[in-house]
C-alpha cells in the first residue's frame, strides 16, 4: 500500500500538472509506456531511474515538437526581427547548468524570457562534450564542419518554441581511404582528432582571461558558424527554404539584432565584415553601417584580468583575414579621434583597438564598443562604473551609446519550479499571473500581517534541505537554525573569506562563554574555483578545515555548523534557494556587475546580507534599505581607501577578534597536520589584498548580530521577507528583456499566441 502524500508533494504534484500543460494525465502515461519500450527498448523489469528520465523526456518533447516547428514557421511567414543571444551554454541535459558560471545560466533565463514574450529568437553557443574540464591545449588547425544540436525553448503558456542552437566541431569527412597508406590513413584520423578538439572543453573561467589559442579557436568557431546560419536565414524567407530570396543587404539590421553576450563573440564584428565586404561585395561605408546597427554589446564585468586582449601573433597565426580587418577598423576610429582632439596622443592611446607593447594585444572590449551602435552595463551601479571608468573615452564622444540594463531571472525556474509550495501559495493570495508579470507580487504587501502563511513553507523546505544535507553530508543539522548561504563561484572579490572569518569568530565567542545563549546558525558555502586558480583552492581547503573542527567541537553541538556544497550547480541551487534564511551577497563595492543569485533568493523569500554593490543597490532600493541588512563601504569609500592605500594589518593590529581568527588560521589550529598550510593566504590577506576583506570585517560583523537579533523575532523576520518577495518584480528576466528589446533591438513584445498543432492556422 503505497503510503500518504505529504502536503508539499501534493501541492508539487498540482503545481506541475499545471504548468505541464500536456493534456490529459492517462494519455501521458501511455505515452511514457510507449517511449519506455519502443524508444528505449525496457520494461518495468529492467528499467533504471535513468530510462525512466528518458521516457519522459521523449515525452514532453513530443508535446513540444509540434509547437516548435510551428513557431519556426511562423517566424519565416511573419519575417519578424530576430534577437540572438550568443554565448557558450552547455551541460544542456541532466542539469540545465548553462555555462560555468552567472553569464550562461542568464543567458538561459533570457532564452526562456525571449520565448515567453514571444520574440522571434535564437541562443547560440558551442555544445562542449566536457565541460568544467582540465585544459588541453592543441594546436594545429583546418576547415571543419559546424553540426548544428537544437534545443527546444518553450515560452510560457503561448505555444511559442525558440531553438537553442548549439554547434559541435566535426572534421569533414572527405578523404578516402584507399588513395591512403597506413602513414597518410593514421595521420588523416590524428588531423581529424585535433579538429574536433574545438569543441572539446569548456574553459572553466567566467572571470579571468586565458589567452589560449584553443579559446580563440573556438570563439570563432562559434561566430562563424552562427554568421553563416543567421544569414542563410535571412536570405530565405520561406520556413524550410533554401534558396536565396533577399539579395541586398540594406535592411538586415532591420531583420537581425545580435546580442554580443561579453566579448567572446566580439568576432561577430569583423567576420560579418570580412562576409559584407569579401563574399557580398559591399564598400566598407554600407558594410560598416550595417555591422554596427546590428551589433550590441553587453559588458559583464569591470575586473581588469578578465578583460579579453589578444596577442596580435596568434592572429596573424590563424586568422589573418580578420586582422587586417581590425587594423582598418581602428585606422578609421583613430582618425575620427584625432579630428575632434587634435594633438591629443594619449587619448589615441587609451582609446585604440591594438595596445602596444610586448606582446602587441587586440583589446576586444574597444572592439566591441567602437562596432555596436548600443553598450550596456548589467545594473545600475555597473553602468555607471562602465560609463566614468572602463569606456569613458568612449563615453565622452558618444555618451547616447551607453545604456543600463540590470540582470533578471526567470520566475518560471527559479520560482515555479524550484519552490512549487511558495508559488502555489502565492497564487492562492493573489492569483497566477504574477509568473508573466512579477510585479503583481506587490499585492502580497496585503498580507504583510497574516505572514504565517509563508513561515510554514520556509519551514517545510527548510526541514527537507536539512534531511537532504544530513544524507549527503552525514551532518546532523539543526532545522531552527539560521540557513546562512553563500554560494557562487570562488573568487577573491566575492570574498568568501570574510564568512569564513565570521564563523571562526562565532566559534571562539561560543568557545569563550558556552553557556551563554548564542542564535545558532548552519552557515553553507558552495562553488567551484577554476583549476589554476591557486588562492580559490586554498579558500576552499580553509573553508572545510575550519568545518572539520567546528562541526566536531561537542561544546559547539548544534548551535554552529559550517558545511561546504560540493559540486554546485543548478540542480543543487534549486535545492538550496527555497530553504535559505540569509543570502550573502558580500563583494568588494564595485566589483560584482549585477548578480543574479541575489534575485533568486531574495524572490524565494531569504533576507539579504550584502555590500552595496551590483544589483543589490537595486534591491535595496525596491524593498526599502531597512528590509536588507546592508553593511561595508561603499564604491566611493573603496576609491577613496585606494587613493590613501589600504593597509591590512592596521585592521589586524586594532581589532582583537579578528586578530585572534588569523593568527588561528596562521598558527595551523585548522591544519594541525600542515601548520604552514594558510601562509599564502594569509600573507595575502594581511600584505596585498586587492579586495580589502579586514576593512569590511567590523561593519559585518555588527550587521550579522542585527540578523541574529531579528531572527529572534519570527514575526518582524517574517514582515521583511514578505516585503523583499513582493519588491522582487523588478529582477524578472522577462522586464530585462522587454527593455532590450525595445531600447536595443528594435522590436516589441508580443502577447499573440501562435495557435497550438492540433489547431488549424489563420
Amino acid at each position: 500500500m503505497s503510503k500518504p502524500l505529504t502536503d508539499q508533494e501534493k501541492r508539487k504534484q498540482i503545481s506541475v500538472r499545471g504548468i505541464a500543460g500536456l493534456g490529459d494525465v492517462a494519455e501521458i502515461k501511455k505515452e511514457f509506456n510507449r517511449h519506455l519500450h519502443f524508444t528505449l527498448v525496457k520494461d518495468r523489469n529492467v528499467a533504471t531511474p535513468r530510462d525512466y528520465y528518458f521516457a519522459l523526456a521523449h515525452t514532453v518533447r513530443d508535446h513540444l515538437v509540434g509547437r516548435w516547428i510551428r513557431t519556426q514557421q511562423y517566424y519565416y511567414e511573419k519575417d519578424p526581427k530576430l534577437g540572438l543571444d550568443l554565448e557558450e551554454l552547455e551541460e544542456i541535459e541532466e542539469d540545465a547548468g548553462l555555462g560555468n558560471g552567472g553569464l550562461g545560466r542568464l543567458a538561459a533565463c533570457f532564452l526562456d524570457s525571449m520565448a515567453s514574450l514571444g520574440l522571434a529568437a535564437y541562443g547560440y553557443g558551442i555544445r562542449y562534450e566536457f565541460g568544467i574540464f582540465n585544459q588541453k591545449i592543441s594546436n594545429g588547425w583546418q576547415v571543419v564542419l559546424a553540426m548544428p544540436y537544437d534545443t527546444p525553448v518553450p515560452g510560457y503558456k503561448n505555444n511559442t518554441v525558440n531553438t537553442m542552437r548549439l554547434w559541435s566541431a566535426k572534421a569533414p569527412n572527405d578523404f578516402k581511404l584507399q588513395k591512403f597508406n597506413v602513414g597518410d590513413y593514421i595521420q588523416a584520423v590524428l588531423d581529424r582528432n585535433l579538429a574536433e578538439n574545438i569543441s572539446r572543453v569548456l574553459y572553466p573561467n567566467d572571470n579571468f582571461f586565458e589567452g589560449k589559442e584553443l579559446r580563440l579557436k573556438q570563439e570563432y568557431f562559434v561566430v562563424a558558424a552562427t554568421l553563416q546560419d543567421i544569414i542563410r536565414r535571412f536570405k530565405s524567407s520561406k520556413f524550410g527554404c533554401r534558396d536565396p530570396v533577399r539579395t541586398s543587404f540594406g535592411a538586415f539590421h532591420e531583420k537581425v539584432a545580435i546580442q554580443l553576450n561579453d566579448t567572446h563573440p566580439a568576432l561577430a564584428i569583423p567576420e560579418l565584415m570580412r562576409i559584407l565586404v569579401d563574399i557580398e561585395q559591399l564598400d566598407w561605408e554600407k558594410a560598416w553601417e550595417i555591422t554596427t546597427k546590428t551589433c550590441a554589446y553587453t559588458n559583464h564585468t569591470v575586473l581588469p584580468e578578465a578583460l579579453e586582449r589578444w596577442p596580435v601573433s596568434m592572429f596573424e597565426k590563424l586568422l589573418p583575414r580578420h586582422l587586417q580587418i581590425i587594423y582598418e577598423i581602428n585606422q578609421r576610429h583613430l582618425d575620427r579621434i584625432a579630428a575632434l582632439y587634435p594633438g591629443d596622443t594619449d587619448r589615441l592611446r587609451r582609446m585604440s583597438l591594438i595596445e602596444e607593447g610586448d606582446p602587441k594585444r587586440i583589446n576586444m572590449a574597444h572592439l566591441c564598443v567602437v562596432g555596436s551602435h548600443a553598450v550596456n552595463g548589467v545594473a545600475q551601479i555597473h553602468s555607471d562604473i562602465v560609463r566614468t571608468t572602463v569606456f569613458k573615452d568612449f563615453c565622452d564622444i558618444e555618451p547616447e551609446k551607453f545604456q543600463n540594463k540590470t540582470n533578471g531571472i526567470t520566475p518560471r525556474r527559479w520560482l515555479l519550479l524550484c519552490n512549487p509550495g511558495l508559488a502555489d501559495i502565492i497564487a492562492e493570495k493573489i492569483g497566477e499571473d504574477f509568473l508573466t508579470d512579477l510585479f503583481q507580487l506587490r499585492k502580497l504587501l496585503d498580507f504583510i500581517d497574516n505572514e504565517s502563511f509563508i513561515r510554514d513553507v520556509a519551514k517545510e523546505n527548510k526541514q527537507k534541505f536539512a534531511a537532504y544535507l544530513e544524507n549527503e553530508y552525514k551532518v546532523k543539522i539543526n532545522p531552527e537554525s539560521i540557513f546562512d548561504i553563500q554560494v557562487k563561484r570562488i573568487h577573491e572579490y566575492k570574498r568568501q573569506l570574510l564568512n569564513c572569518l565570521h564563523v571562526i569568530t562565532l566559534y571562539n565567542r561560543i568557545k569563550k562563554e558556552p553557556n551563554k545563549k548564542f542564535v545558532p546558525r548552519t552557515v553553507m558555502i558552495g562553488g567551484k574555483a577554476a583549476p589554476g586558480y591557486h588562492m580559490a583552492k586554498m579558500i576552499i581547503k580553509l573553508i572545510t578545515s575550519v568545518g572539520e573542527v567546528v562541526n566536531n567541537d561537542p561544546m559547539v553541538g548544534d548551535r554552529l555548523k559550517l558545511i561546504f556544497l560540493e559540486n554546485y550547480r543548478v540542480s543543487l541551487a534549486e535545492k538550496v534557494i527555497p530553504a535559505c534564511d540569509l543570502s550573502e551577497q558580500i563583494s568588494t563595492a564595485g566589483t560584482e556587475a549585477s548578480g543574479t543569485g541575489n534575485m533568486k533568493f531574495m524572490l524565494n523569500g531569504a533576507l539579504t546580507i550584502g555590500t552595496m554593490d551590483g544589483a543589490n543597490v537595486e534591491m535595496a532600493e525596491e524593498a526599502g534599505e531597512e528590509n536588507l541588512f546592508i553593511f561595508g563601504m561603499r564604491v566611493q569609500d573603496v576609491e577613496a581607501m585606494d587613493k590613501k592605500g589600504y593597509n591590512g594589518r592596521e585592521f589586524y593590529e586594532r581589532l582583537p577578534e579578528l586578530k585572534m581568527a588569523i593568527d588561528q588560521i596562521n598558527s595551523g589550529f585548522f591544519s594541525p597536520k600542515e601548520p604552514e598550510l594558510f601562509k599564502d593566504l594569509v600573507n595575502m590577506l594581511i600584505h596585498h589584498d586587492r579586495f580589502k576583506v579586514f576593512a569590511d570585517y567590523e561593519s559585518y560583523l555588527i550587521c550579522q548580530d542585527q540578523v541574529s537579533e531579528l531572527y529572534k523575532n519570527p514575526k518582524e523576520w517574517t514582515r521583511k521577507v514578505i516585503k523583499n518577495i513582493a519588491a522582487s518584480g523588478k529582477f524578472s528576466s522577462d522586464r530585462t528583456i522587454a527593455e532590450y528589446a525595445r531600447e536595443i533591438w528594435g522590436v516589441e513584445p508580443s502577447d499573440v499566441k501562435i495557435p497550438p498543432p492540433n489547431e488549424p492556422r489563420d
